[in-house]
């Protein structure tokens, strides 16, 4: 990320030419922490805390891709159509059956991983930061921790309103990691179901505190899926079908122009979804019942923001861990995170908040931007923040950041994590 010039506000990962990158995606999860045993943090006991998790079923195996211009309002049959195919890439085209997320990973389910995969408290995986705290960062810390805590209880959720929100300090290698947590964790139940015309799968997990292999070894930079069934970080592919893709034909060539409604390419933000209006005090969505909705920043109106109700409003607003002054940071740090799935709009295929919140990561690689060396390893990210303005939902912001980006993770409070599965797991294993 890079602070944007003078104009507005940090929108977004640095990507080419100076446009955004940072898209945001959505992940199962069932409401907030849903960890065992215990405290809404997801205490650990010896094996591991239990997570529970809801995906929606993605089928229309084979669907047809599209192209896109990254960062443009238009959609093409095929790359041979676009002004620039040079520049075109051709998404969302996925040839089987596949899960992802309903909802954002939370930061109770995040906090659960902290405690079973570093029961005493050292970070030494450098999953957490102290720009992550309550203490250091009033309006955005989510985590804190304490080293005087009992084992496995180190990390604990800020204030109770975060339990429920996006864990918005990502990076690949950590949302990498928290899926291996799975892989090698155990499945303790699955259960199907339906909703209106969606189909969605219910998961309970013992998390594992290996995380160096499992669906991704890590030993290596450049890691990709090392298995044909189990959890995964969704695909760019994988992402943008289940966000945009209408089975029924709706949209353009069957896509949509934003994970809550088809829209119309050509016409800005003029079809775009409504913001959401968060209680100031709690982070909830107060204004659901206006439809389609998704958490991000509108032209011509405040951000969705809340300061958490332990916080001084005077804290939220001028204490940061980077010494901007009032001014600045007002300008630059405009949206908070909304508790998850109460903006209640759903994608074709059932998931909430891929549209807005937390730009998600992806696990797809992707050269990096004109002019930038290779020595890094960059991946694609989806979906809108709620501090970026309406195009960052489009299918064609096909946001690109390093992998391990430190700087980020420190400095980007709406960075998220979307399941993905991929196979039929069976209870009893991995």
């Amino acid at each position: 990320m890079r602070f944007i010039s003078r104009r507005t506000r940090l929108r977004g990962a640095v990507a080419v030419s100076g446009l955004p990158a940072l898209l945001a995606a959505s992940v199962a999860v069932g409401g907030a922490a849903d960890a065992e045993p215990g405290s809404p943090e997801g205490g650990l006991s010896r094996a591991g805390a239990v997570i529970t998790f809801t995906t929606a079923q993605v089928g229309a195996p084979g669907n047809p891709s599209v192209g896109v211009l990254p960062f443009k309002d238009a959609l093409y049959r095929s790359c041979a159509d676009a002004p620039s195919p040079e520049k075109c890439l051709m998404v969302g085209g996925v040839r089987y059956r596949y899960e992802i997320g309903q909802l954002e990973v939370t930061v109770g389910q995040w906090v659960a991983f902290l405690n079973t995969v570093d029961p005493e408290g050292r970070n030494h995986l450098g999953l957490y930061h102290e720009t992550e705290s309550s203490s250091a960062w009033p309006k955005y810390g989510q985590i804190n921790r304490s080293s005087g805590a009992a084992r496995g209880r180190h990390y604990s959720v800020a204030s109770p309103e975060w339990a429920d929100k996006p864990y918005g300090f990502a990076n690949f290698l950590r949302a990498a990691r928290f899926v291996n947590s799975l892989y090698n964790g155990g499945l303790i139940s699955k259960r199907s179901g339906t909703s209106g015309s969606f189909n969605y799968t219910t998961y309970r997990v013992r998390l594992s505190a290996r995380t160096e292999r499992g669906m991704y070894d890590l030993t290596r930079r450049n890691a990709t899926r090392e298995h044909p069934s189990g959890f995964v970080v969704p695909s760019q592919d994988e992402w943008i079908k289940a966000a945009y893709y209408d089975p029924r034909g709706g949209g353009t060539y069957s896509y949509w122009k934003y994970p809550t409604n088809p829209g119309t390419f050509g016409d800005g933000d003029a079809t775009a979804p409504r913001p959401t209006i968060l209680n100031p005090t709690t982070g909830d969505v107060t204004n659901a019942a206006t439809q389609p909705l998704a958490s991000y920043h509108a032209d011509g109106l405040p951000a969705p923001s809340w300061c958490p109700k332990e916080v001084q409003p005077a804290a939220c607003s001028t204490v940061n861990p980077f010494g901007l002054d009032p001014r600045a940071y007002a300008a630059l740090y405009q949206g908070s995170l909304s508790t998850v799935g109460q903006a209640r709009t759903v994608s074709p295929w059932g998931t909430l908040d891929q549209g807005g919140n937390a730009v998600e990561w992806t696990d797809t690689i992707t050269p990096p931007p004109a002019g930038l060396g290779s020595s890094r390893v960059w991946r694609r990210l989806h979906g809108g923040i709620s501090n970026a303005p309406a195009y960052q939902m489009w299918p064609s912001a096909v946001g690109l950041q390093p992998q391990d980006n430190v700087f980020y993770n420190h400095t980007y409070p709406w960075l998220g994590i979307r399941l993905g599965v991929i196979g039929n797991l069976k209870p009893g294993k991995s």
